[in-house]
């Protein structure tokens, strides 16, 4: 096989295991599950864009590909899915060998269609839920942060602001002559019908009804636009509402309900999620645009649905010690009220995005489901001040040309269609379960994550969105027995169609991408060891064991981790059995052990020292974005500088690494540090790179600051900087990431730096993998 990120340059598709043993019992040995991860709107380069609809099989819904069979002389084509055969449309008639359309050249396996619109599409549309319960230099930050996105946005984007505290207020932005607002209570609960009641918004009979001139009473602009006429008191473009929003927001002040001492500020941030969405559910038709609710959230839910914790300080908010004895007493009844919010803004087609700004937990644990299922933005800082947030904010706005771009897009569907004989079995990321209207063949009996279909949607999705879909190898009994099939040596097909709202061109696009992988006989490891990606492995091993620790009770993670570790060595390793030292990996594997060592000692898994709402985020990110960046979140890069050399090397992630004469820079994607040595630091702090004399020395110091700040300027959220020197407080961000192979216990001759820390390093892993894996 070929670089594979090179083959996830063409498609945005990395897989496991490139070569599928033909077999089921034999695909059951490999450990690793087979599946894919496929990034859905990854940039590509040259990628062709054709003004025509997709032609479907009428037998598999899948589209006409490159691989597709064609008889040029019949007008029909065969479908390399199910082998059907189909017409070419009219459009097609003058096709040949020699004027082939688009979809049939062999190098545009992705290609993307313009749809008609079936549907009017409006503009995007930001809903800003801001918490009140704050300190007025916070919730300055807050607004400041509000009015530059206003100054960013198109001005046909539109725009709504809702304030909680006690009680939730729904601003109406079109009643220009002073600020006027609606009051919901913030310890009710309330349902979508009941909110657009309230507000006097909704489908009136007015607007259902088709326009005509002849009906009196009624403005032109509720006869043409479907949304009622009323809703448009609250959700307006910005060109309409710029000084009406920006007046509210200046008179913004801290909740009027002072908190009573040793008491929390009353917050019902669950309450005013649910009100923002019933609003939205009334002012626009689900579907007809990219919606965001933007949370700005300062502290915990004290009041109302979604709440975590009581408002008395003597109760402490939930730890993870907690939630596995079961002594958090709100914990299941909120995480059940934020999923039931999630299933309505899936249905609307509406995302959650959560802006999480305090020192303390703000309730990220219980959101998490929505804020996933939804494809939300997650952004989670120390305050409403650090450049985390207010950078990370900005560029969710920043035009496409700017580094950094997100490209999203909304209301996406995917649906995945395969060979014969390969079902699939389910996804992990971030999307949700669509419903289909009949159960599908090509659906697994067993699944995993969301299961059961072949469709899901992706409210939103960001140039990086990545979900791992799982499959089942299926063969009869009759060639299970037979142990070697027809199939080995054929090839089978996958194809992923994702149609979504492009937020540039705000029209529906379709792209279809098609990959091909070949069978093997079962028992021929060495070829199917030649397509294993071990980097694409250890991040679906990491996706599916942060699921199993949120789905299963009482699961053991680092065990189940290091069973998979041990089969897989014993399956693929090559060794005499109950001899170690004969034990080897071959060079497609040889990375797998450390990539696991790391991820079972990552804030992943180990959950001790994080927070809740920590971990959460940090999972939410693994399951969502690429392969490069959670092979990152789970073993860090790192490269070192040092005096007289130009460029930097990578160097292992080992405490030996550590040299009082050279600068580290590691980049764990949540983080990146810029580490001194002691012998540098000394020279920083005498300014000697300041000197001429000592003018080789600037390169050093100034090089890996460039590098850090170029790293951060490409990423989203932005990570948190570190610039610290060794034997300083600060250097445990990179100390904690870094192989324990020098301790208090074992003090390597070789290394600057000790550990202080009863981990096994590497190499004890190593060797108990060893005398494991070759047990008979």
């Amino acid at each position: 096989m070929g670089d594979f990120g090179e083959l996830e340059e063409l498609d945005g598709v990395r897989m496991p295991w490139n070569i599928w043993p033909s077999s089921r019992v034999e695909a059951l040995k490999c450990v690793i599950p087979f599946s894919a991860l496929y990034t859905p709107n990854k940039p590509i380069q040259h990628l062709q864009v054709m003004d025509y609809e997709p032609v479907a099989c009428k037998n598999c819904g899948g589209v006409l590909n490159p691989f597709a069979s064609c008889d040029f002389t019949a007008h029909l084509w065969i479908c390399p899915l199910c082998f059907g055969r189909n017409h070419f449309p009219a459009q097609y008639t003058g096709i040949n060998e020699q004027m082939l359309p688009a979809e049939l050249f062999q190098e545009y396996t992705t290609i993307e269609y313009r749809l008609q619109a079936l549907k009017p599409v409006y503009a995007p549309a930001y809903v800003f839920v801001v918490d009140t319960c704050l300190s007025e230099e916070e919730l300055n930050a807050s607004q400041g942060a509000i009015s530059q996105a206003l100054q960013m946005v198109p001005e046909y984007a539109r725009v709504a602001l809702v304030t909680f505290g006690t009680h939730v207020q729904v601003y109406e932005l079109g009643f220009d002559v002073l600020n006027k607002s609606y009051v919901f209570q913030g310890s009710k609960e309330y349902t979508p019908q009941q909110v657009q009641s309230q507000l006097g918004i909704g489908p009136s009979p007015a607007s259902r009804q088709p326009a005509s001139p002849s009906r009196p009473g009624i403005l032109p602009q509720q006869l043409q636009d479907p949304i009622a006429f009323a809703a448009r008191r609250f959700i307006l473009p910005v060109s309409e509402c710029e000084f009406t929003i920006s007046a509210a927001l200046e008179g913004l002040r801290k909740d009027a309900f002072p908190s009573v001492a040793d008491h929390r500020p009353s917050r019902c941030t669950g309450t005013a999620i649910q009100v923002a969405a019933g609003m939205m559910a009334g002012c626009l038709p689900a579907g007809s645009c990219a919606a965001r609710i933007m949370l700005f959230a300062g502290g915990p839910p004290t009041v109302g649905s979604g709440k975590v914790v009581d408002m008395e300080l003597t109760e402490p908010i939930r730890s993870h010690k907690d939630l596995i004895k079961e002594a958090a007493p709100h914990y299941k009844k909120a995480r059940k009220f934020y999923d039931s919010l999630a299933a309505q803004l899936v249905q609307q087609g509406h995302a959650l995005d959560v802006f999480a700004c305090s020192l303390d937990q703000v309730g990220l644990a219980e959101m998490q489901t929505a804020v996933e299922q939804t494809g939300g933005l997650l952004v989670q800082a120390s305050t409403f001040h650090a450049q985390a947030f207010k950078e990370s904010f900005r560029r969710i706005f920043a035009p496409a040309s700017e580094e950094g771009h997100l490209g999203i897009n909304s209301n996406a569907q995917l649906e995945v269609v395969c060979s014969r004989d390969v079902k699939i079995a389910g996804l992990l990321g971030s999307a949700a379960a669509a419903s289909m209207d009949a159960k599908s063949s090509a659906v697994a009996e067993q699944q995993v994550g969301l299961g059961g279909t072949t469709k899901w949607k992706l409210a939103s999705l960001s140039q990086s969105t990545t979900v791992a879909v799982f499959f089942e190898i299926m063969t009869s009994k009759k060639q299970d027995s037979a142990g070697l099939d027809g199939a080995a040596g054929q090839t089978f097909y996958l194809q992923f169609i994702t149609k979504y709202l492009n937020g540039q061109t705000g029209r529906t696009h379709c792209r279809v991408t098609t990959i091909t992988r070949q069978w093997v006989e079962g028992g021929n490891l060495a070829t199917l060891i030649a397509g294993f990606d071990q980097e694409a492995a250890a991040v679906i091993v990491g996706r599916m064991a942060t699921y199993k620790m949120e789905a299963e009770e009482d699961f053991d993670a680092t065990r189940w981790l290091d069973r998979t570790l041990i089969r897989l060595a014993a399956r693929f390793g090559d060794y005499r059995k109950d001899d170690p030292v004969s034990f080897n990996l071959q060079p497609q594997l040889e990375y797998l052990p450390q990539f696991m060592f790391n991820l079972r000692r990552s804030q992943f898994v180990q959950v001790f020292g994080n927070s809740p709402d920590e971990t959460a985020y940090c999972r939410v990110l693994l399951n969502r974005e690429t392969c490069n960046d959670a092979i990152m979140m789970i073993q860090p890069a790192m490269q070192a500088y040092n005096m007289g050399s130009p460029q930097p090397e990578p160097v292992m992630l080992d405490v030996a690494s550590v040299m009082p004469d050279r600068v580290l820079l590691l980049d764990s994607y949540f983080t990146v540090v810029v580490w001194h040595g002691s012998t540098v630091a000394q020279w920083r702090k005498a300014d000697y790179h300041l000197q001429e004399e000592y003018a080789h020395l600037k390169p050093l110091m100034e090089e890996p600051l460039r590098e850090a700040e170029s790293i951060i300027k490409k990423r989203f959220p932005i990570p948190h900087f570190v610039n610290c020197d060794q034997n300083g407080s600060q250097a445990r961000f990179l100390l904690a990431k870094l192989n324990p192979s020098s301790t208090h216990n074992n003090q390597s001759g070789m290394s600057a730096e000790v550990i202080m820390t009863d981990d096994v390093s590497l190499q004890v892993f190593t060797d108990h993998l060893k005398k494991l894996a070759v047990q008979s």
